[in-house]
């Protein structure tokens, strides 16, 4: 039989079934990410219980206030999850993705902070006409290097080009093309985020890690390379995540510039 919802009530409930937990449940900063390995990993640390739905695994740490979510891989899940979890009373958010690095001086493991994003993907055209650009939140970003800086990571600034072909690094067409927009990274989802979550005043930033640099003929991503990243790489990325968003929620209170109306003395 058929409800009458507002779209309130209809993105709580999708995002209960997606997720396997009540929206209740999740804290006031979230990590988004597109691994389960994460989530996992988060999740084992903290000595918390991992969810999962139709969709989403998560975790929730009620001692941090943070809520870890993998939303999977791609433009459309990015928007999805941003459309979700904007009608929940989150305060910063921030991605933990992986990116292909396009610079020669680039190495696996080092970090990438996305001040903009090139919107090849499609999905970024619901939400905003061709000509917006896609631009990270500022605060976030600047919560992200600031904790970057203080903790001395190594890491660059650039802009990503953000698309949905994946299987991409063997066509030479594409790969020609990549290199002419003069992008510092390729990934799936950042321009869709970006657009989206400044469409639902979301406040959302992005830390990348390099985990492969695909133009390179011995530089793409494999198996064995896959796990080299996770093994070395992700705990350190988790770690510095929850960094941020604590940062960030301190740069809320003092009314930094960049926070949304809503996140404005969120933290005293």
């Amino acid at each position: 039989m058929a409800e009458n919802i507002g779209e309130e009530q209809f993105a709580r409930e999708t995002l209960e079934r997606y997720s396997g937990c009540a929206p209740s449940t999740f804290q006031s900063n979230l990590l988004l990410t597109n691994f389960p390995t994460y989530v996992e990993h988060y999740a084992k640390t903290r000595d918390v219980k991992v969810h999962e739905g139709s969709m989403f695994k998560v975790a929730h740490c009620p001692k941090e206030e943070v809520s870890i979510l993998d939303f999977k891989i791609g433009s459309p899940a990015a928007a999805l999850v941003v459309d979700l979890c904007s009608f929940l009373p989150i305060k910063a958010a921030v991605l933990l993705g992986m990116c292909g690095g396009l610079r020669r001086r680039y190495r696996v493991g080092e970090y990438l902070v996305p001040v903009a994003s090139i919107r090849d993907e499609g999905t970024s055209n619901f939400y905003f006409p061709a000509e917006v650009p896609a631009l990270a939140n500022f605060l976030m970003q600047k919560a992200v290097t600031e904790v970057l800086d203080e903790q001395k990571a190594l890491y660059h600034i650039g802009i990503t080009f953000t698309s949905n072909m994946r299987f991409w690094e063997f066509n030479e067409e594409f790969k020609t093309r990549l290199k002419e927009t003069k992008a510092q990274a390729y990934e799936m989802e950042c321009a869709t985020l970006f657009s989206a979550s400044y469409k639902r005043k979301f406040t959302l930033g992005a830390l990348l890690l390099i985990s492969d640099l695909p133009l390179n003929r011995d530089g793409v991503k494999t198996k064995k390379s896959s796990a080299y990243v996770f093994e070395n790489f992700m705990p350190d990325h988790i770690e510095k995540g929850v960094a941020i968003l604590g940062h960030a929620r301190k740069m809320q209170a003092r009314n930094v510039k960049g926070a949304y109306h809503r996140n404005i003395g969120a933290q005293e």
